[in-house]
């Protein structure tokens, strides 16, 4: 069924989807390691915002879609796309947009393979641009145009601005990861943070610093035109 727009199905084509392991409900199974979930109540919890129940989820989340991300898409940023495939799954989890709990791995699949299609309709048209920049042929170098200039101030300007619009804890993560290049074995330990607390974190406070980046970047430019 549609589901916002969002199929809930689990039918998907051999070797199409995803591998994620699916519910049991059958507590009596022979296989006692067989992991036993109740999707319906995690459904619960995350719209609860209960940190635990995004962890669980995200460790059953990540053992299929890596993979499925890495064959999809190569394993340049691939943490950084699980991540964030991962935070739209949230995002439409606590907006009411999953119809049937208990169909929660089929919604999960189709997020990602829409998440998927959008990126390689990006890479598509980053190639282009890059055919059309070198048919063009060669471009003056214009790092010492004062205009260029003022516009790279401006923009550094912006992003520091961004980032003091975020929360504390959010920004000492992006300054510590990106500005100071502290590995993320060091930030978890010097925060008490988890590995996968730590790469949640990370996903939001990129996606938070993009939002108010683009708001501001869209102020500055009207009120340019204006």
């Amino acid at each position: 069924m549609e589901t916002a727009g969002i199929s809930s199905t689990g039918n998907e084509s051999a070797g199409s989807a995803p591998s994620v392991p699916a519910p049991s409900t059958n507590h009596n199974s022979t296989n006692p390691a067989q992991p036993v979930y109740d999707w319906a109540d995690l459904v619960r919890r995350i719209q609860a915002n209960e940190d635990a129940a995004m962890e669980e989820l995200y460790r059953v989340f990540s053992r299929g879609i890596r993979f499925y991300l890495c064959r999809q898409l190569g394993p340049q940023d691939l943490d950084d796309r699980m991540h964030d495939c991962f935070l739209v799954v949230i995002q439409a989890i606590r907006k009411g947009e999953l119809r049937e709990p208990e169909r929660l791995m089929g919604f999960v699949r189709t997020i990602v393979r829409r998440q998927i299609a959008g990126q390689i309709d990006v890479n598509v048209q980053t190639r282009r641009q890059q055919v059309d920049l070198d048919a063009t042929g060669p471009l003056s170098d214009r790092g010492s145009n004062p205009e260029v200039q003022a516009i790279g101030r401006q923009e550094g300007q912006i992003a520091a601005s961004v980032l003091k619009g975020i929360s504390k804890r959010d920004r000492e993560i992006l300054t510590r990861f990106y500005l100071h290049e502290e590995t993320q074995e060091q930030i978890c330990r010097e925060m008490r943070l988890t590995e996968t607390q730590f790469r949640l974190l990370k996903s939001r406070a990129k996606q938070r610093f993009g939002e108010l980046g683009k708001r501001k970047l869209a102020n500055r430019n009207t009120a340019l035109f204006a």
